[in-house]
């Protein structure tokens, strides 16, 4: 190499590294948006969660940070942002900064800045985007890591990539977020609405299941060992339990549950009662 010469240099990242993300952070994200100002296009905000000794990253709380930009410059409250972050340490000192988010589509030019900003609060910050528009009602949710591009000792730039993103809801946070993404609601789904809409999804991937069996026990498809050990954990998980059994476990709860609500309207009626009672009483 000749002497005096300038070596272009893209420092390498950790590989791996897999977001977990927990449905109260996208909730918190798409309410900071609707109630941003008009001004604003999209708004920004940290994440909050731990990492794990193998890289994973669990973000499990966020709060937005005003901040202001353009073109050239980003403006972010730094004030604002510590002054939360304090107050979370109080509630929860276990919960550290992870990275921060955006509710926009992809990676903008301003972002490196931003990402630069959070760099000095953790080691290799995840940059989460949401698109809050739900075009088609889907959600475009996807995470990243920045790596330095360097020049000699400068640093030019920063270069993001995309990690694996892993979202895990129970089923009453699926189906809200179900009805999150949808831009015009009617009315919330009451809770016959929404088992039924569980049973439909479950009964959807069990065919799913059951087409993938069927195609690599025909051929079509070449198995996939650790695809087949998760069904055979899925399957070892159901509790073995005869038909006559499970109906009768089945009546014995559903009578249970016509009880608490046949009392629950029954005390109900009596306070309304003697409400009225009691104004009746004052009256004359």
């Amino acid at each position: 190499m000749p002497m005096g010469s300038t070596v272009l240099q893209l420092v390498s990242g950790p590989t791996g590294t897999v977001a977990k993300v927990h449905p109260t952070v996208l909730f918190n994200m798409c309410d900071s948006y609707i109630r941003r100002n008009d001004q604003t296009d999209r708004v920004i905000g940290t994440l909050l969660g731990s990492v794990s000794s193998d890289g994973t990253v669990d973000i499990r709380n966020s709060y937005a940070v005003p901040h202001n930009e353009s073109l050239e410059q980003v403006a972010v409250d730094i004030e604002y942002h510590r002054s939360m972050f304090e107050l979370h340490q109080r509630v929860n000192p276990k919960e550290v900064i992870v990275g921060w988010y955006s509710t926009s589509a992809g990676v903008s030019v301003s972002d490196a800045l931003i990402q630069d900003f959070y760099a000095r609060e953790a080691t290799n910050p995840v940059y989460l985007t949401v698109d809050t528009t739900f075009q088609d009602e889907t959600a475009s949710i996807r995470a990243f890591v920045s790596t330095a591009l360097n020049l000699g000792d400068r640093q030019l730039a920063a270069q993001f990539h995309e990690i694996q993103l892993d979202l895990r809801m129970i089923e009453a946070e699926r189906v809200g977020f179900d009805v999150l993404k949808k831009t015009i609601v009617e009315k919330l789904p009451d809770d016959l609405e929404a088992l039924e809409t569980s049973m439909l999804r479950l009964q959807s991937m069990i065919d799913t299941v059951f087409k993938y069996v069927e195609d690599v026990i025909e051929g079509k498809l070449p198995p996939d060992n650790a695809v087949g050990r998760y069904l055979a954990d899925t399957i070892a998980s159901i509790p073995k339990i005869s038909p006559d059994a499970f109906d009768r476990l089945f009546n014995d709860s559903i009578q249970d549950l016509l009880l608490v609500l046949y009392l629950a309207n029954l005390t109900r009626t009596q306070l309304s009662l003697a409400k009225k009672l009691n104004s009746a009483a004052q009256i004359f």
